[in-house]
């Protein structure tokens, strides 16, 4: 059992991610972490960040899917003033800059449009950026780590992804693996989640063999997070201390009677919920 920065795991595929991780963060090399939404990817360029010479220095965050497109030109570029209507007047720094002799997370990478593509890879090639508006070059030194849920091969075939790009970011590549292939670090993380919950609500709950071994094999399309909730739901919504391999059921959605076949877990369904 490991427990380091946050994550929980036993199994070799994830020991592996944690040792690329290690050797990578005391270097400034470029890094892009990839794998499905919920594994991970976050904590993994926390760690790297938090083991890096520039831990101390600013740790800059964007989500390039969260931010319209109109705007995330300015957002990480910055703007000079009157380079468009609405803009402050004195103008602003842009998020690259902002992440001067510091680290910057570029997330969902794979969201970032073409024209913006073009204008990141000029920068690191270059290590200048230049506002939106502005004809002056302005020298950055930064650290770069990029993560998708995409597949990012298919979207250079597409001609989606610029493959230059995706050469320059993935100098280093770390791959996640999904809930799917860590069968055995469920039960792990189960009781990783009940102790912070039961903290977090005042509560002092256990989860049963069954109820555990019946998470253990359900599938989870949201990977980590959709485990984390489906824990946190179990437990605000069983009556009792133990939790029972119908709590665990029903924190799926579904009603059922009292007669449930642990064994087996052939259950007997009276209604879905609408």
């Amino acid at each position: 059992l490991n427990n380091k920065g946050g994550l929980i795991f036993c199994i070799k595929a994830m020991r592996n991610v944690v040792e690329c991780a290690y050797k990578v963060a005391q270097n400034d090399v470029t890094v892009l972490i990839t794998g499905p939404s919920g594994a991970g990817k976050e904590h993994i360029a926390n760690m790297i960040q938090a083991r890096s010479k520039r831990k101390n220095k600013p740790f800059v965050r964007i989500n390039c899917a969260a931010i319209p497109e109109t705007l995330l030109e300015s957002e990480l570029f910055g703007y000079e003033p009157g380079a468009f209507t609405g803009g402050l007047a004195k103008g602003r720094k842009g998020l690259i800059e902002s992440a001067d002799n510091g680290t910057l997370l570029l997330d969902e990478i794979g969201e970032l449009p073409m024209t913006l593509q073009s204008k990141l890879l000029r920068v690191l090639q270059d290590h200048e950026v230049r506002r939106v508006g502005g004809n002056q070059t302005i020298k950055v030194n930064f650290r770069l780590i990029a993560s998708t849920n995409a597949n990012m091969k298919q979207m250079i075939a597409e001609k989606k992804f610029r493959e230059d790009l995706y050469y320059r970011l993935s100098v280093i590549e770390i791959r996640i693996p999904g809930l799917e292939q860590r069968k055995d670090d469920i039960p792990l993380l189960i009781n990783y989640f009940l102790k912070i919950f039961n903290v977090k609500y005042d509560m002092h709950k256990y989860m049963s063999k069954e109820a555990i071994e019946y998470l253990s094999n359900a599938e989870y399309p949201g990977n980590v997070r959709e485990l984390r909730n489906i824990v946190e739901r179990t437990m605000i919504l069983s009556k009792n201390d133990e939790i029972k391999l119908s709590d665990a059921y029903e924190a799926f959605g579904m009603f059922i009677q009292t007669h449930i076949a642990a064994k087996d877990f052939k259950i007997d369904i009276v209604s879905t919920p609408n």
